[in-house]
Formats: C-alpha cells, sequence, structure tokens
C-alpha cells in the first residue's frame, strides 16, 4: 500500500496499526484515500504544459481531407515518405498508397480507408517539409493541432504514439466507427451562416420534433458560421427543413458514415478504449492540443482517456485556434492532403505552399 501523509487513515494504513473491529471500514477509508491521491497526482502531472506559448503550430487534417491522386507526388520525391506508406500497407494487409493513388474514390472515402490514409499522408507531408526545408524547420514547430483524426497525427508528430501504433489505432478507429454507423442509422449535417447559440437553438428545434431517439447537437465546431450537426437521420432531416427559419444561409448533409462525436460512437469509444489501454503512449515533447477540451495534456493516461472520449464528443477546433492566437500564435503549417483545416477561420493569415501542395505554411 501507498505510504502518504494526505490523511490519518493513510498514515496509520503505511505504519500497519488498523484495529481488527474497524478492518473494514478503515480499508474503504483507505481505498478512498488513495484514489484522491492518484487523482491529485493525475491533475499535477499534467500541468506540464499549462502556462504554453505558441509561436510556430503544425496542424493535422481529418477525415474529409482525402483525394484521389494524394500523395502521389510525395513519394516520387521523397524518399522517407515511400517508406512511411510502405511500412503501414504491411500493417493494414493492403497497398494503401495504391488505394490513395488510383482509387477507387469509393473506398477511399470509406471511414475504414481514409483514416489511416490521411494519418499516413500527412505524416508523408512532414517527411517533405524536412526533406524542402531542413530539420530545423520540423523542429520549429512548439504546439500541434489535429482536427479529429488528426489529433492522433499531431501525437505521432509529437512523440506521444509510435508511427506504427498510430497506424494500429487508427485503423481500428475507422473500423469501430464503420460498425457503430452500421449498427444504428445516423448522419451529419453542416449549418452555414449562423453562430453557435443559434446553431445549437436549431438542433434543440429538430430534436424537439422528432424525438429524443433520433436527437441532434453540435458535434463540430469548425468556426463561427460553420458547425456540422450529428444525430438520427429523422433529426438531421429536421434540421435541413428548420434552417431556413433560423436564417441559416444553407446546410449540407455530410457524406459520412455516420453521427460522429456524439453518443452513436459510444460502442466505438468502447473498442478504442480497450486498445489504448494496451498501446504506449509517451508524453509528448510539445504540446498537442485535444479536441475534447481545447487544452495541451502531458499525463498518457488523462491522453488515452481523451483519445477514446473524443469520438463522443464535439470537437472544439474554434476554441482551440481562438486560444492558439490568443495565446500569440505567429505562424502556423497545415500539413496533410489538402489545404483549409485553419484557413477559413484565420483570413488574415497568409498561405504558401512546398512542392506538391501538400504542407501549407499560413505566416
Amino acid at each position: 500500500m501507498m505510504k502518504t501523509s494526505h490523511s490519518p487513515v493513510c498514515r496509520l494504513l503505511g505504519g500497519q496499526r488498523l484495529v481488527s473491529h474497524n478492518l473494514g471500514r478503515t480499508r474503504a477509508a483507505a481505498k478512498l484515500c488513495v484514489r484522491a491521491e492518484v487523482a491529485v497526482q493525475q491533475r499535477t502531472i499534467d500541468t506540464k504544459f499549462a502556462d504554453y506559448s505558441p509561436r510556430t503550430a503544425f496542424f493535422f487534417p481529418g477525415q474529409g481531407a482525402q483525394t484521389v491522386g494524394m500523395a502521389k507526388g510525395v513519394v516520387d520525391t521523397v524518399p522517407k515518405a515511400k517508406e512511411l506508406f510502405d511500412q503501414a500497407s504491411q500493417i493494414l494487409g493492403y497497398d494503401l498508397l495504391q488505394v490513395c493513388v488510383e482509387g477507387p474514390k469509393d473506398r477511399l472515402d470509406s471511414t475504414v480507408v481514409s483514416q489511416p490514409a490521411i494519418y499516413v499522408a500527412s505524416l508523408a507531408a512532414v517527411e517533405q517539409l524536412r526533406q524542402a526545408e531542413g530539420e530545423e524547420a520540423v523542429l520549429a514547430a512548439d504546439v500541434a493541432c489535429g482536427l479529429s483524426l488528426g489529433e492522433y497525427t499531431a501525437l505521432t508528430f509529437a512523440g506521444a504514439i509510435s508511427f506504427e501504433d498510430g497506424v494500429k489505432l487508427v485503423k481500428l478507429r475507422g473500423e469501430s466507427m464503420q460498425a457503430a454507423a452500421d449498427a444504428r442509422p445516423s448522419a451529419m449535417v453542416s449549418v452555414i451562416g449562423l453562430d453557435a447559440v443559434k446553431t445549437a437553438e436549431l438542433c434543440e428545434a429538430a430534436s424537439a420534433e422528432v424525438g429524443a431517439a433520433d436527437g441532434v447537437r453540435i458535434a463540430n465546431f469548425l468556426c463561427n458560421g460553420n458547425y456540422a450537426v450529428s444525430g438520427g437521420l429523422a433529426g438531421c432531416d429536421a434540421v435541413m427543413r428548420l434552417a431556413k427559419g433560423f436564417k441559416a444561409r444553407m446546410t449540407v448533409k455530410l457524406a459520412v458514415a455516420g453521427a460522429f462525436h456524439t453518443q452513436y460512437m459510444k460502442p466505438a469509444e468502447d473498442s478504442l478504449r480497450a486498445a489504448l489501454a494496451s498501446t504506449q503512449v509517451l508524453e509528448p515533447r510539445i504540446p498537442v492540443i485535444s479536441n475534447v477540451d481545447a487544452q495541451p495534456h502531458s499525463d498518457p493516461d488523462t491522453i488515452k482517456d481523451i483519445l477514446a472520449r473524443q469520438l463522443t464528443s464535439p470537437v472544439q477546433w474554434e476554441a482551440t485556434l481562438a486560444e492558439l492566437l490568443a495565446r500569440g500564435l505567429e505562424r502556423s503549417y497545415e500539413l496533410g492532403p489538402n489545404k483549409g483545416a485553419i484557413k477559413f477561420q484565420a483570413p488574415h493569415l497568409r498561405l504558401y505552399t512546398v512542392p506538391h501542395g501538400t504542407a501549407m505554411l499560413f505566416n
């Protein structure tokens, strides 16, 4: 039993001074004490990046960034990028690069394939940047962020997750999300032209119309005027039907498997949590901002918990970028198969591209 001086009960247990008739009660109190001690320790060891001051950020995209033909130019000119695809293909059991370059589009767009494809292509873009501008350009990043799936890429870049484990995790993530979507039909809708408050009111109105079982909520806080909502099929249809009455500019049903970042994905969260329990996660070398709370975390167990919860929690991308800018962010690279994850949120930033257009610099 761990010794501690934080309570009389713990001190008694540490000194083995127990009274038999109070043994059960004392043991119960001791368990509470130990749990409290662990909680305090976790909070303490998760504060390494609490006062981070970002200057250069690396951003990694999420699902939806894939396009047939992506990564071809990179692997043709960057040997280390080709090595990443080769390693991933061995783990996945199919030729990932071939699917990225040749399609077919339906296969590349599937949740099961697109997630490892974007993960590997984004890290290939890092290798392209390294080759084009040198190690100094890569090491200049002092914070990393990723949109949904991209959080795994950011953690790999930051050294918290190995590339091999990352491929395995995003493979399982895609498979589990697809399975959850197949088990309970659901959808996502992009709502354009409303702020967060009005979008939430729209979701409430749609949910009230169809009932809680098919209700919807904001699942992705992208930026002011652009939010993705998730939920039951009837709820999503109601959102699209009611949106004009709330003065939305437009709504678009998203081409995704189901209601990501809601309780519809709870079976996927459970599967991912089990896999994360046996995966080695290290303290990141730089802050990686969580999608769940828009904060950086240094404790590996906390990171594992957050990665699992991310599947059923709204993505706080708007808050993430706002926090980075408020803390003094000066420039950022967006690395992945397509541009756009942050440009529309900070239109004053100028866009630069490096060869093949797979790594973008904002400053």
